[in-house]
């Protein structure tokens, strides 16, 4: 059978409505029969599958994988060996054999041709064992109007004939049938949500790592600003004339404003695309669009604690930073949970706003106005207007800043000039420990060190939580 008829006649709608993802728009009139019995609105997507006008992958998966995954999220979980045997056929009947072992590709770099991506939409599709598979198309203007006229006549042709009337009738009889052979549904033993999470995990981990450059940059690119710091100051001074407090402010300030946007970086290069895919594959009912979301998250977690390790490992030691293991490792778990709220941040805007570009402007200013307002560096909290006093104890800064004053500045103490000549008093020598800076800056900060830190980590399952609701949400906007 083919659908046929000019732009914006409901070709597309039609198409969604008989494969249920019509689901909150639209009033549907008549019934649907399958083998003589009726099917219920919510039973059309157990039948039917519908293959989109425009194909959707992850790049750097294989034809072969991209179907496998297709093949675990959609069919009970079995053994291997039938994972292969349902694929094996499936691209054997597509004829997509002689590809299988290839990347799907992109506009960037070479992969299979456009026919083949089409082909294996198609098997993404049949692996779901739907009853009946549409498709659309699209054709030139010129060509609608050609072509409706002779569908006309190949209609009225049609229902004139004799063949028309004893479909009918066939029709007719088989829905007063005393026995009724079954609806031949999809699959009704789904795997389960965790096996699902599981599929997506895997997927996401193995299309990220055939991305060399992706790699690489994700997990260095915290060090390479590190590396612009460490050419910049050398090494900390501990002399207050020679500006021992001033370099450590701004080293402070500039690791707590930057780690958000690298992290910030990552989530809005590589998750569009498994948005797109969440989009598309979550109407088929293969898995919610939020699990796609804590897949990336689950991901992400591995690849942000090495970058920063490695970061800290260089930066800490090669700065001059107080020498000593266990404020390294408080160091380094400060600056982890700003990177991880800067990426989860995105996420969750991602969610709301289709534009990276957009987001990406968003998190800029929402973490320069964060650090602005909470780090307390460039004004005291304390004498701030009370408006901006409340708003800074919702950033993250202020917290990862008071734990990095504590770990830096408690237990210094500095000089000031030189012991062996005789220099006039300096203001600036009034401030020769750490701790008066800490209480200056943050009064009682010492005393609120493991608190910050458990505020400061609460922030990531917070924004976790936001952008589970919010794709749910997503979910219920986008869909027809």
């Amino acid at each position: 059978m083919c659908i046929l008829g000019s732009s914006g006649s409901g070709k597309t709608t039609l198409l969604d409505a008989i494969s249920g993802r019509l689901r909150r728009t639209g009033t549907l009139g008549g019934e649907v029969f399958v083998n003589g019995r009726r099917l219920r609105r919510d039973q059309f997507q157990d039948c039917f599958s519908y293959v989109l006008q425009s194909d959707v992958f992850l790049s750097s998966l294989t034809v072969r994988e991209t179907l496998r995954y297709t093949a675990m999220l959609a069919l009970r979980r079995s053994s291997p060996d039938f994972y292969n045997k349902k694929v094996e056929a499936v691209m054997e009947e597509l004829s997509l054999s002689h590809v299988a072992d290839r990347m799907i590709g992109n506009h960037n770099f070479g992969g299979i041709s456009s026919g083949e991506r089409r082909r294996v939409s198609i098997a993404a599709q049949l692996l779901q064992d739907p009853m009946d598979l549409t498709s659309v198309d699209t054709q030139s203007r010129e060509r609608e109007i050609e072509t409706y006229k002779r569908v006309q006549m190949l209609e009225s042709a049609f229902k004139k004939s004799a063949i028309c009337h004893k479909i009918l009738e066939n029709i007719e009889r088989t829905k007063h049938l005393k026995t009724l052979p079954m609806i031949p549904f999809k699959t009704k033993d789904p795997p389960g949500m965790f096996c699902k999470l599981g599929v997506l995990l895997r997927r996401v981990t193995r299309n990220l790592m055939r991305n060399k450059q992706a790699v690489i940059m994700r997990l260095v690119q915290n060090l390479i600003m590190g590396l612009f710091l460490i050419f910049y100051l050398l090494r900390v001074q501990n002399n207050v004339l020679k500006g021992a407090i001033q370099d450590r402010v701004g080293l402070l300030y500039q690791l707590v404003g930057a780690t958000p946007y690298t992290g910030m970086l990552n989530a809005v290069n590589l998750f569009p695309m498994l948005r797109a895919v969440s989009d598309r594959e979550s109407q088929d009912g293969l898995y919610q669009k939020w699990q796609m979301l804590l897949a990336y998250v689950l991901h992400a977690l591995p690849f942000s604690i090495i970058a920063t390790v490695l970061f800290s490992s260089v930066c800490y030691w090669t700065l001059g930073l107080y020498p000593e293991a266990a404020r390294f490792g408080y160091f380094s778990a400060a600056l982890l949970a700003p990177h991880l709220i800067g990426e989860f941040l995105t996420l969750v805007l991602l969610g709301m706003v289709q534009n990276p570009n957009i987001v990406n402007s968003i998190v800029a200013l929402l973490s320069i106005s964060g650090l602005l307002v909470g780090s307390g560096f460039i004004r005291n909290i304390e004498e701030m207007p009370i408006p901006f006093k409340i708003l800074s104890y919702f950033t993250f800064q202020k917290y990862c800043c008071e734990i990095l004053v504590v770990n830096e500045f408690y237990g210094l103490n500095f000089t000031c000039g030189s012991s062996n000549t005789s220099m006039p008093y300096n203001p600036m020598c009034s401030m020769t420990k750490g701790i008066q800076f800490i209480e200056r800056t943050c009064p009682g900060a010492t005393s609120r060190f493991t608190a910050n830190f458990l505020i400061l980590y609460a922030f990531i399952p917070v924004l976790v939580t936001l952008g589970i609701l919010v794709f749910k949400v997503r979910d219920y906007l986008i869909s027809r």
